[in-house]
């Protein structure tokens, strides 16, 4: 089951928000977040999905909802229950990737990647950096092209954006991210 959710929310949804507002926000991690989520053009859908294929099911039902609805201009699909260990949900971004080309929509939607214990290539798990790309919850971020365009045009050198944000990150340091990132899952009991 797909639930797209309202502003109160599920305690899932509400973590999320919560995450977005207070780390991602309040860090810059995401410059666009505060414009899109202010303007009610974010959509917090929870996924009951318990294996990969009902998940994928899933989101491309959700793809499809957003291009018949263009007011939808970006939406985080939280599935809290499946894909737990990132490795797996690593592995699971090339079947979206394969999905996004059997749907013919390369260039058109793309997916950014979020989970608890993301990690990127070449860093120790408890490396600041990876903390750009934690959230309370795996997730998939799906963004029109345009709109990312569009963006990027907006401001003035997004090349320099993941650069601050790991220099912010390592400001903070592991320690007090994984905390931070504790309290946003613990928010939702």
């Amino acid at each position: 089951m797909l639930t797209e959710q309202d502003r109160s929310g599920c305690p899932v949804q509400q973590s999320t928000e919560l995450w977005l507002r207070e780390f991602v926000i309040h860090h810059n991690v995401c410059p666009f977040a505060q414009r899109e989520l202010n303007a009610g053009k974010i959509a917090f859908v929870v996924s009951q999905a318990t294996q990969e294929l009902e998940l994928l099911e899933q989101l491309e039902q959700f793809i499809l909802k957003m291009q018949a609805e263009p007011s939808i201009e970006t939406a985080l699909i939280i599935h809290p229950l499946v894909l737990e260990s990132f490795n797996q949900y690593n592995q699971f971004l090339d079947t979206v990737d394969q999905l996004l080309t059997e749907m013919d929509l390369i260039g058109e939607i793309q997916i950014a990647s979020f989970h608890p214990n993301y990690q990127f290539a070449n860093t120790a798990n408890d490396d600041p950096e990876n903390f750009t790309n934690r959230s309370p919850y795996p997730m998939l971020h799906i963004l029109r092209e345009d709109s990312v365009a569009s963006a990027i045009e907006y401001h003035a050198d997004t090349e320099q954006i993941p650069i601050d944000n790991i220099a912010k990150m390592q400001q903070i340091g592991s320690a007090e991210l994984t905390e931070m990132l504790a309290a946003f899952i613990q928010s939702d009991a």
